[in-house]
């Protein structure tokens, strides 16, 4: 009887270990798994900065005069009423 319980013993154990450095949720697994997490959460937090900056550039746009007539000026080159264009070619 007590060889029984002692076998029944061994092989909870054993099946135990299996599960714990080879099964499903196995330390590797779990490492594996948090790596991927850190980097998820660190495109997030990139995206998360970049939505920002898109946010107050929108922001900017849509109640501010000065960003509006800054881009026109540097991507269209564009200039006021009766302002002078000087052009410095280096």
């Amino acid at each position: 009887m007590i060889k029984i319980l002692i076998a029944i013993i061994v092989l909870l154990i054993i099946h135990l270990q299996y599960r714990l450095w080879l099964g499903d949720a196995s330390i590797s697994q779990v490492h594996e798994y948090q790596q991927r997490l850190d980097q998820l959460s660190a495109q997030g937090s990139q995206k998360k900065a970049r939505n920002d900056a898109l946010y107050a550039e929108i922001k900017d746009i849509k109640f501010g005069h000065e960003a509006i007539e800054e881009s026109a000026r540097y991507d269209l080159g564009m200039i006021k009423e009766n302002e002078t264009f000087i052009q410095v070619i280096e």
